[in-house]
């Protein structure tokens, strides 16, 4: 079965797809690409996940002064990004106040980067796919108007143009998704990263670290 007869049995969408070319078909890979990466954030960035609310209660729980030894054990049970960092707190809480304090905002710097991860690739589709969807109605458009000659069916020629814009247009449609998913993700984990640090002086306030 030729191409021309392959492309008039197939739905329009798919057509709409197919005609599209090589641009049109790494478009279409990075919107899959961009997809999983949202929903994996998405499951990631979650306040339940990293801030959990019997964490924050038994944070809230602790008394200045009293010992620290069940509150650690409880931190080590319910593994959490909040977890960690008040549990490298807690382990360097003999330490004076400054080498404490770096210690605890290494390892909170190394929790939000992992929280961060993945939407370094969001931020470079949004840029490149409408770049890339250009592209690809260049290329169908020069394709278009060197053959003007043999088929000069004005017809044709505005078929073809449409096809060619077709690239556009979904570049356009990768790319307004991932700057939304991009943005909101950055301020969710920019305000994870002001929680987070609250909640870690209120701990050092209770152990009294530096005093």
């Amino acid at each position: 079965m030729t191409l021309h007869l392959f492309l008039a049995v197939m739905p329009g969408f798919i057509q709409f797809f197919v005609k599209g070319g090589f641009f049109m078909a790494v478009l279409v890979i990075l919107s899959i690409f961009s997809l999983a990466v949202i929903l994996q954030r998405a499951l990631i960035i979650k306040v339940d996940r990293t801030l959990p609310p019997n964490v924050i209660k038994a944070l809230d729980a602790y008394k200045a002064g009293s010992p620290a030894d069940s509150f650690q054990t409880f931190l080590i049970r319910e593994p959490s990004l909040l977890s960690r960092v008040l549990l490298c707190l807690l382990q360097h809480r003999d330490w004076s106040r400054v080498e404490a304090l770096d210690a605890v905002q290494t390892r909170a710097r190394h929790e939000i980067s992992r929280l961060e991860s993945g939407l370094v690739f969001l931020e470079i589709t949004t840029g490149i796919s409408p770049l890339l969807g250009l592209l690809g109605t260049l290329s169908g458009l020069v394709g278009i108007f060197g053959n003007i000659g043999n088929h000069g069916d004005p017809q044709l020629v505005a078929n073809g143009i449409s096809e060619a814009l077709n690239c556009t247009i979904v570049g356009l449609g990768v790319a307004v998704p991932n700057l939304i998913a991009y943005n909101y993700f950055t301020r969710r984990v920019e305000v994870l990263s002001i929680e987070l640090e609250s909640l870690t002086t209120d701990l050092m306030a209770k152990l009294a670290i530096g005093r």
